[in-house]
């Protein structure tokens, strides 16, 4: 292209290129690119122009030539694909008519943020250096599936709206990253896909507004991400799907909103995260998926979770807040059917952290919610477990039961003693000690084997024989356990 072929507009910025020098044609700071459609030849630079720069430009020696070109109008798509561009692209605070296109290219640099796009189309691009998409506004898809930047990628509300397109409307998937995925702030209608990428760093989405309602809002199976996937205050719309991401530090959903009516909110099944942080939030609006997850830290609040919850061999190492268990397992009771595994893991974090009490409770619950799987005499026998002994995890209330028993057979066998087996060798009846005879299987003070009740007293004294063994063992157990504590 010969520069007598460009416009006053085109020849400046050609001239620039070869010192780098920045292009500005905006006339103020604060006006929008939005606009551009309206802006005249003084600031419209063909795209056709952009890419003979990239890839033939001028130079100049001692130079580091650069395309740095701001607030201008640019027509026409910019084909870069599979193009190899050696020199920083910087193309802050445009309009562009046509979605730029860089598939597979190779890039130095690329910055467009504060720019108005159609779209942009750079899957299986490489940037060796940053990617910065900071403020921009995308009224179609951006593919980025496939991108390798070394550096990091910078979408800071940056706004996605592309209501015709069919599909995500952020492809990210398979995407590799040697730093973070920074997109605080980030608005995005419509599916974000993350599925497979690969992020050095950190993948910040800090108050992000994600929406796709009754679809998946993020998808970001298999991500993998080397340090922390940050989601405070956001507010995601549709189904957050991390099937099988790996995450060794901080997964925080701290003030997110989760909403997902009818379906799955947060889905974040055969996950291996370092710390699991959903509180201080509103109710999650849909069901919650952790089945097969390993997690080191679950910081979840009893508020926070929704009425249906899925926790198949979901294992953790310790679970934050300490809350009463009376607080904790009424989450364990909103699956759809009985997982002693999920009630075994309560115990431990309980038992991990002294709360021996709370780990009891938790057996209790899980003992009652075995029940109700019964069939109709089991579920009577653990009904009578429960009253009597509370399945032998309160010991104390057998010791209760004990004393009424005591009492009873007291009382009944004082009113009307047994006679002697031998008159002359009997000793004297004590009605007390004859009924501690009978309830108590190891310890023998000679009344029982000495008096012969009959009828009703004894048959009385067969359910003092057989009661006294259920709560004396019940008893024994309760204090073993005490002492094994200490």
């Amino acid at each position: 292209m010969e520069i007598n072929d460009l416009t006053p507009a085109e020849t400046r910025v050609w001239r620039a290129f070869a010192t780098g020098s920045a292009v500005d044609f905006r006339a103020a700071d604060d006006e929008d690119p939005a606009d551009g459609g309206t802006w005249g030849p003084e600031r419209t630079v063909r795209a056709a122009v952009l890419r003979a720069l990239l890839l033939g430009g001028p130079r100049e020696d001692g130079e580091v030539a650069a395309l740095s070109l701001a607030g201008a109008r640019v027509t026409g798509p910019l084909e870069l694909q599979s193009a190899t561009v050696d020199h920083p692209v910087r193309l802050r605070h445009c309009h562009f008519d046509d979605a730029p296109r860089l598939h597979a290219a190779r890039l130095r640099e690329l910055n467009l943020s504060e720019s108005v796009l159609p779209g942009l189309i750079s899957h299986a691009v490489r940037v060796d250096g940053v990617l910065r998409l900071t403020r921009a506004r995308f009224g179609g898809m951006v593919r980025l599936g496939g991108a390798e930047i070394t550096g990091s990628l910078y979408l800071e509300s940056t706004q996605i709206h592309a209501p015709d397109t069919e599909g995500p409307v952020l492809q990210l998937n398979q995407a590799v990253l040697g730093a973070d995925l920074w997109a605080p702030g980030l608005r995005a209608a419509g599916e974000m896909r993350l599925n497979g990428a690969r992020v050095a760093g950190t993948v910040n989405l800090t108050d992000a507004v994600l929406g796709r309602p009754g679809g998946t809002a993020l998808q970001a199976e298999t991500l993998a991400a080397e340090a922390d996937v940050l989601m405070r205050h956001a507010d995601v719309r549709g189904r957050l799907e991390l099937r099988g991401a790996r995450i060794p530090g901080r997964l925080d959903l701290s003030h997110a909103r989760l909403a997902n009516p009818g379906g799955t909110a947060l889905r974040a099944s055969s996950c291996v995260i370092g710390e699991l942080w959903l509180r201080q939030g509103p109710v999650v609006e849909g069901a919650l998926n952790l089945r097969r997850a390993q997690v080191d830290v679950l910081f979840v609040e009893p508020e926070v979770v929704p009425a249906w919850v899925q926790l198949n061999d979901l294992t953790y190492t310790s679970l934050v807040p300490h809350e009463p268990a009376e607080r904790r397992l009424p989450m364990l009771e909103k699956g759809d059917s009985y997982l002693p595994f999920i009630y075994e893991q309560l115990t431990a974090a309980y038992r991990r952290i002294g709360d021996d009490d709370a780990a009891r409770l938790v057996q209790l619950a899980k003992q009652r919610r075995r029940r109700r799987t019964l069939p109709w005499y089991g579920r009577v026998w653990g009904h009578l477990q429960d009253v009597t002994v509370g399945y032998g995890f309160r010991p104390l209330r057998a010791g209760g039961w004990l004393l009424s028993l005591l009492a009873l057979g007291s009382l009944a066998y004082g009113l009307h003693h047994p006679p002697p087996l031998k008159p002359q060798e009997a000793p004297d009846f004590n009605a007390v000690f004859y009924t501690l005879d009978l309830l108590l299987p190891v310890i023998s003070f000679g009344q029982e084997s000495a008096f012969s009740p009959a009828g009703w007293y004894q048959t009385l004294s067969y359910v003092l024989i057989i009661t006294g063994w259920i709560l004396a063992t019940t008893v024994l157990t309760g204090l073993t356990r005490t002492v094994s504590r200490q």
